[in-house]
């Protein structure tokens, strides 16, 4: 049954829409070439949408051209303005975007563990209207934020979770009665992070995969087949609450010790970093990412890697002769270890070289780990996220898995490559593994995206706004 009229002039609008958002500014001759439509209709949705206030003539196609065919269309960037935030549990970061997406400004603010609901509410809101007035933007068409926990995927809310501040649960009500003209959605960190990686990131070239955030805490999002899935409760990717070996206990349903949280979350491995005498990088955003980076660095150094370049775990290894990438073999059992007590956190790693235990995050340390206990180092974590990350691969079969988060993008292509050679050992199934290129970035970007995606999708389809609770993805 062909379309009606009005049903045809609405498709055509969204694709030269759509053109536009991808492609920046275009001509009339451009968008007939890209949409097959003939000149005359071209012309038409020109008109409607210049008329609608969507697009504007923003320049000519060459400087001697004049007329009509020579005018360059743009989308009204300031029609709209958008919020995104990326809260976490000591602070939040906001910022504001025009309707196209272009950042026009942005800021932090710690806060801190101990700060009551109320006041931290009224930090993080004031913060959004402070940014909002610094972008020129009189009022938020939509806000989107990016927040640890689950989000229930029928009411779009944030779920009540054991460990995480109150006032997460409260920020979307607060806003949306501080801001009642603005559209307020939440969506889980991770997802969004995962979003950003397929539009923007190492996972462009990917339908299919799975992003494993190495933050704070850990989590995972499942992109299959190009949509994100969620699960019946908004649980999938709650890979911290999988038992693993190598823990004394198994995670409960409030609480994810004793999980794969115990082995990669930033506390694990900073502890895992002080076994091998790995200090913290002084000033880095977190610990957990300072001893990352301080392991990577000195293992480039070792292999004689220049700034730019990448060597992998073999190379790495041959240069300062550690032994950790061998096969491995993961046990149960868990326990400090002493030089009488030469075993790691996860049997089957490398044995320690001697004296590597006398360094501890916080103490006086050279510029950088010697590079043995650093490669060792960096086997022993890659042996920690092989088990989640093998766990993933045995069941979703995705073909590539991203290293997110701060820890993942200060690892960069050294853990990448360590966590890749224990996986091709561990399954049959070929699976790519990828370091982020957004790093904690990521969350921002998606939320900034999902934001944009649903101002975009009210606004070029007049009279169909989306659902209160639409994810954007």
């Amino acid at each position: 049954m062909p379309a009606s009229p009005s049903t045809a002039r609405a498709i055509n609008d969204r694709l030269a829409l759509r053109l536009l958002q991808q492609e920046g500014p275009l001509t009339a001759g451009q968008l007939k070439q890209l949409t097959g439509l003939s000149r005359p209709t071209v012309a038409d949705l020109v008109e409607r949408l210049g008329a609608a206030g969507l697009i504007a003539v923003v320049g000519e196609a060459g400087e001697q051209r004049r007329g009509p065919n020579a005018k360059v269309y743009g989308i009204v960037a300031d029609r709209a303005h958008l919020a995104a935030l990326d809260v976490r549990t000591e602070g939040v970061a906001v910022a504001v975007a025009d309707l196209v997406g272009r950042v026009l400004a942005e800021a932090s603010v710690p806060i801190a563990g101990d700060t009551g609901t109320g006041p931290a509410l009224e930090q993080a809101v004031t913060l959004v209207e402070r940014v909002a007035k610094e972008a020129g933007a009189e009022r938020l068409h939509t806000v989107g934020i990016g927040a640890p926990g689950l989000v229930d995927p029928s009411s779009g809310e944030l779920r009540d979770s054991t460990g995480l501040p109150e006032w997460h649960r409260r920020l979307v009500a607060t806003l949306q009665e501080r801001l009642p003209e603005a559209r307020v959605s939440v969506e889980n960190e991770t997802n969004l992070a995962a979003l950003a990686e397929q539009r923007d990131g190492v996972a462009r070239d990917r339908d299919t995969f799975v992003l494993l955030w190495l933050g704070h805490g850990t989590g995972a999002a499942v992109v299959l087949d190009g949509a994100l899935r969620r699960g019946a409760s908004g649980g999938t990717g709650e890979i911290g609450f999988l038992p693993v070996p190598g823990t004394t206990a198994l995670p409960t349903s409030t609480d994810c010790e004793g999980g794969f949280h115990s082995l990669a979350s930033s506390a694990a491995v900073v502890s895992l970093a002080a076994e091998w005498g790995i200090p913290a990088t002084p000033g880095e955003q977190t610990p957990a990412v300072g001893v990352v980076r301080a392991a990577v660095a000195a293992v480039r150094a070792a292999a004689g890697g220049g700034p730019g370049e990448e060597p992998t775990a073999n190379d790495a290894e041959g240069a300062v002769g550690a032994s950790g990438t061998g096969s491995s073999t993961l046990t149960p059992g868990r326990g400090a270890r002493t030089p009488e007590s030469p075993a790691p956190l996860l049997p089957g790693g490398a044995a320690p070289v001697p004296g590597a235990e006398s360094g501890t995050p916080g103490a006086e340390a050279p510029p950088r780990p010697a590079p043995a206990p650093a490669a060792r180092f960096l086997d022993a974590l890659a042996d920690r996220l092989a088990v989640g990350v093998a766990s993933v691969v045995a069941i979703l079969d995705p073909g590539c898995v991203v290293l997110g988060g701060e820890v993942g993008q200060a690892g960069g292509e050294e853990l990448a490559s360590r966590v890749r050679d224990r996986i091709a050992r561990m399954t049959p199934l070929p699976t790519e593994v990828r370091a982020t290129t957004l790093g904690g970035g990521a969350v921002l970007r998606g939320a900034l995206l999902t934001a944009r995606d649903r101002a975009q999708e009210e606004l070029f389809t007049p009279g169909e706004p989306p659902s209160p609770h639409s994810p954007g993805w």
